[in-house]
């Protein structure tokens, strides 16, 4: 009888302890609703958090208080409609507590997302805007970035604690470099406030992107979801990895005979019986070749006098896979994957006039070792710069076996829509910025119901109507072929503009914009600004502009030749530099030759003599189609296309 009274009395005070807590729980809002947020104008747009079970909550914004009531569950939102470009204003919202919010400008709201080609920062892409960056200072320009998280089991709510940066010196760096031009030229063009959500990461594919519900449409991705909601098998997939990466690399170091008593990086080191290399370039048809491992390469250089006592820029282009870099022995800086660019300081007091040494060891995991070719290599001071291309003596300190690769699970379908997209869905938007597609190359014919798929999905989902949704098209990257061929990046850029089909959607040609050795080509302005030009038309309802180049309309088989009819056409199409280049014509044995294209009142004929009865036409249809010329009198290039579907 006394332990049944002593459970009774626990559970009561248990139950008191419970209500007290309830009754007294502090109004919580989300973390995008924070100082420097902007709110969409001329919307509907939420407020939203959480609070005690029906408690009374108030908004005071632009001298206007709102009340609302909190459900059974302690949700709430406030309605707050038609909202004027201005601030900065202050917006204070109470209930058991207040919270106050500043900074708070209305403005359009564009949500950019996609892998890392809309993740790069403004510092990667530094060398090419010093300018712009050393003038970038606009209170009017807010940019808030998501953590890159994934959760595989249930959409998220909210997001760990971030904060609203307005454009300034302190922060410039790290805004995505698309999505800061984008920003710039739209508060530049129309004078509002501008806000930036990035929620982008980089690698990943279209089908992170998609809710669980989506996906139903794609059993295989449907399926691997599935699979990703146990913790233990990712816990057991993330502990493998990491040994496989730590006994490769603790086996490496130790085989590395340039870190045993008098490494490799020091100056006295006797490299008459190294092997000489040009760098740039790879080892694969080197002494070496087929190897992995660890190589270093050691060159000697002369330094002037007048480069003394100066803090110099070493860059060193981009090396498979790793690097770390010595001056005079000395360390100067290390890079842990093959895509950035390799950007040192040498400080001042590290040179002396005449011989100087540099020290880089390679470590490649898997593949061709080497220096990307067509990048620069040089050491440069204000006024003057030493080129490091040439002969670099190289030997190898450690053979490997290649190592194997990991499993990214961040990339796995739905976990990143659960984690970076899901908790943004009430906030009211103007739009959507995508540039992706990288990572699907490898099934460029998916990605034609994938891509549409992610569009309704977010559409859908943020329940604001078929949004504007701009695109980019991929640009041109890797080597260029003499003669036609097939290319699943051409594949999936014509998925992309098949995409067009579907409302409110529009796309940035980026075909002249990329880098044949670059993955992530630098120049982020121009495809900003051609974005912009998309926006305003499709968003911002201007009709006198031209927002694109030449798109392919339709074609007429006349004889030995095929004319093609466009849209997009501006004041009219051009050659760019000549003749029109990157055109391939076949007949019914579907093999592809290069043909003669001219332009005829607006118009293109496409012939070979090689082909007298052609049946299709395709153009800029590579990797890198790096001659495509075909452009409208306002300079904005002409999609890639094919009138085959074979």
């Amino acid at each position: 009888m006394k332990l049944h009274k002593i459970i009774v009395l626990f559970l009561n005070i248990f139950f008191w302890f419970v209500s007290i807590n309830l009754v007294s729980a502090e109004v919580k809002l989300p973390s995008l609703i924070s100082d420097g947020l902007v709110l969409q104008r001329n919307a509907e747009v939420k407020i939203w958090g959480w609070s005690s079970p029906e408690e009374n909550i108030n908004i005071d914004f632009n001298n206007t208080v709102y009340k609302t009531k909190a459900n059974a569950n302690g949700k709430w939102v406030f309605a707050l409609n038609n909202l004027k470009a201005g601030g900065p204003y202050v917006m204070t919202i109470s209930g058991t507590n207040t919270i106050t919010i500043n900074n708070v400008l209305v403005g359009d709201v564009w949500l950019c997302s996609g892998q890392s080609n809309m993740e790069i920062s403004m510092q990667r892409v530094k060398p090419l805007y010093e300018d712009d960056i050393k003038s970038a200072n606009n209170p009017k320009i807010h940019y808030i970035e998501i953590p890159k998280r994934y959760n595989f089991k249930e959409p998220q709510e909210d997001i760990e604690a971030v904060t609203w940066k307005e454009v300034n010196q302190d922060n410039i760096l790290q805004f995505s470099a698309v999505a800061y031009f984008f920003a710039e030229e739209l508060n530049k063009t129309y004078n509002v406030p501008i806000g930036i959500i990035n929620s982008s990461l980089g690698g990943a594919p279209a089908e992170s992107w998609l809710s669980e519900d989506a996906l139903k449409e794609f059993p295989n991705y449907y399926e691997e979801l599935q699979k990703f909601k146990n913790d233990d098998l990712i816990g057991e997939i993330q502990n493998y990895d990491n040994q496989n990466w730590k006994d490769w690399h603790y086996e490496l170091f130790n085989k590395d005979l340039g870190n045993k008593n008098n490494p490799w990086y020091s100056q006295n080191i006797d490299t008459t019986n190294w092997d000489g290399m040009e760098v740039p370039g790879y080892w694969d048809k080197e002494k070496i070749a087929g190897k992995n491992g660890v190589v270093w390469f050691r060159k000697d250089i002369e330094i002037p006098k007048s480069m003394l006592n100066k803090t110099l820029k070493l860059n060193l282009g981009r090396v498979v896979d790793s690097d770390s870099v010595y001056v005079n022995g000395t360390f100067v800086g290390t890079t842990g994957y093959k895509y950035p660019p390799r950007r040192y300081n040498i400080p001042s007091n590290l040179l002396v006039e005449g011989k100087n040494n540099i020290t880089v060891r390679v470590i490649n995991e898997s593949g061709d070792g080497g220096f990307y070719l067509d990048k620069p290599y040089e050491i440069k001071s204000d006024d003057k710069t030493i080129d490091l291309k040439g002969i670099w003596k190289y030997k190898l300190g450690a053979e490997m076996p290649p190592k194997e690769g990991q499993t990214f699970i961040r990339w796995k379908p739905t976990g990143l829509f659960n984690a970076m997209l899901s908790p943004l869905l009430n906030y009211t938007i103007k739009g959507a910025v995508w540039y992706q597609g990288e990572a699907n190359t490898k099934n460029p014919k998916e990605y034609e119901t994938l891509f549409p798929a992610l569009i309704k999905n977010w559409r859908a989902k943020f329940n604001q109507g078929d949004f504007p949704f701009l695109f980019v098209q991929l640009p041109n990257y890797q080597e260029s072929n003499s003669h036609p061929t097939e290319s699943s990046w051409a594949e999936l850029r014509d998925a992309q503009l098949k995409t067009l089909s579907l409302p409110n959607t529009a796309m940035a040609v980026a075909i002249d914009l990329g880098e044949w050795n670059d993955i992530h080509p630098l120049n982020k302005k121009d495809v900003a600004k051609r974005l912009v030009l998309a926006a305003r038309k499709l968003a911002y309802k201007e009709k006198n502009i031209v927002s694109s180049g030449p798109t392919l309309k339709g074609k007429k088989i006349k004889g030995n030749k095929i004319i093609l009819k466009f849209d997009n056409i501006g004041s009219g199409l051009v050659a760019k530099g000549g003749e029109l280049k990157e055109f391939a014509i076949a007949g019914s044995d579907q093999k592809f030759l290069w043909a003669k294209a001219v332009i005829k009142k607006n118009k293109i004929i496409v012939s070979s003599e090689a082909v007298k009865n052609p049946v299709a036409v395709r153009y800029a249809w590579a990797d890198n189609p790096d001659k495509a010329n075909l452009y409208n009198k306002e300079n904005l290039p002409a999609s890639p296309f094919r009138t085959d579907n074979w």
